[in-house]
């Protein structure tokens, strides 16, 4: 024996592949069986949320306080109106629906004054300062605007639109002393359909199965309701201050003074806004560059876990390559589960959604089939938020590593991601 030297190249790469594709495989596997439970869990969850017992009372309008529902806008964008006018006609016995906006001149507000009624009104809250975000200086001017008998903050995005009862749902849950915040998600809805609009929808589905089923989730900026006495206990406006993210930020008070965040599912948020290749790809990428500011345990578990799988994944192929059938059936036991997880998730929203039952009829099936691409959408979005700090965000550039510790930029050629 001459010893490994005399071990042809050839060999000692295929012994390298070998022993790779069990270091990647290995975890990639258990992963998939964490992500099973996980989508049992919260499909459990959906189910006992929507099925509604005829015999548990709906919360009367005396047990309802009264709410300041606040929306920042900024450009007209796709289904603004309708969005809109979903919030202005709510069926709640007492609120007021505050539109916040940066400028008289914008856009927008075209649209908003088809909407306003006898509860609704716009506040301007001019230009924002350097050390703030320009969504959070909108939310943080209509906070001052509230009435004074203003029990509650609701805050939504104008991208969303939402049933009747949406703000009862919401609302009802803080009666829970434990609670600090209750929150919900969206789910996209690309009526037209669309390549790129249907994967986003796809990519974006996977977010919601992370959200916590015990008290313990994030509030996400498009649907969060807060106490007032609540809001001004936990000092959330100090923690906006130099923050680009306000529902991480609230997310952060909320939880350092003890209180839980509960999510509802059934007072989700259907989105049915189209998107281009660019915007899709931006705006996810914008996703994350935010939660690696904010969240970067969070960020780099996401990141592992999206190399392992996707290496796992290319291992696979190799071993198919060379003739080996054991990568073939591993590659099956990677991608099939993942690919049940996104049907599951679609008989989920199907649960929360049942008016939309002629869209999943058409779309479902893209919850299954096109996972693999959305899994590998995700692995190009972490890569490419790892080596930026910078975000574009409806036409500001903001720096989220300076020391402030964010700064922003006015920039009108760059487009909105």
């Amino acid at each position: 024996m001459r010893g490994n030297k005399d071990i042809p190249d050839c060999m000692l790469f295929f012994h390298l592949l070998q022993t790779l594709f069990w270091i990647f495989v290995i975890p990639a596997l258990a992963g998939v069986i964490y992500s099973i439970k996980t989508g049992r869990r919260f499909l459990e969850y959906v189910q006992e949320h929507t099925c509604v017992d005829p015999d548990d009372p709906e919360p009367g309008d005396q047990d309802l306080p009264f709410v300041t529902l606040i929306v920042p806008v900024k450009g007209k964008e796709s289904g603004l109106l309708q969005n809109l006018r979903s919030l202005a006609d709510l069926d709640y016995p007492d609120y007021e629906l505050v539109i916040s906006c940066c400028s008289l001149e914008d856009p927008a507000l075209e649209v908003v004054r088809m909407v306003l009624n006898d509860r609704s009104r716009i506040v301007i809250s001019n230009e924002p300062a350097a050390d703030v975000s320009e969504k959070i200086h909108n939310l943080m001017a209509a906070v001052e605007a509230a009435q004074p008998r203003s029990a509650v903050f609701v805050f939504a995005d104008s991208d969303g639109q939402v049933p009747a009862n949406w703000l009862r749902k919401l609302v009802a849950p803080l009666k829970d002393q434990s609670l600090g915040a209750v929150t919900t998600y969206r789910w996209y809805f690309p009526e037209d359909g669309g390549f790129w609009p249907l994967l986003r929808s796809v990519w974006d589905s996977v977010i919601v199965t992370s959200m916590n089923i015990s008290d313990k989730s994030f509030a996400w900026g498009g649907g969060m309701a807060i106490r007032r006495d609540v809001f001004e206990s936990v000092r959330v406006t100090s923690y906006w201050r130099g923050s680009v993210s306000d529902d991480l930020r609230l997310t952060d008070a909320v939880r350092d003074s003890g209180l839980g965040i509960r999510f509802l599912p059934e007072a989700m948020v259907a989105t049915t806004s189209q998107c281009t290749r660019n915007e899709f790809l931006g705006w996810a990428k914008r996703q994350l560059v935010i939660v690696k500011r904010y969240r970067f345990r969070l960020w780099l578990a996401g990141y592992i876990s999206h190399l392992i799988y996707c290496g796992a994944q290319v291992l696979c192929l190799l071993q198919i390559l060379q003739g080996n059938l054991l990568g073939l059936g591993t590659l099956i036991l990677i991608l099939l589960p993942g690919m049940a997880m996104g049907s599951t998730r679609c008989y989920a929203s199907m649960l929360i959604f049942p008016d939309r039952e002629d869209w999943f009829e058409h779309y479902g099936w893209i919850y299954f089939w096109m996972n693999p691409i959305a899994t590998w959408i995700w692995m190009y979005t972490f890569v490419r938020s790892r080596f930026t700090n910078r975000i574009n965000w409806r036409g500001r550039v903001y720096d989220l590593n300076s020391k402030i510790p964010m700064q922003c930029v006015n920039s009108s050629k760059s487009k909105t991601e």
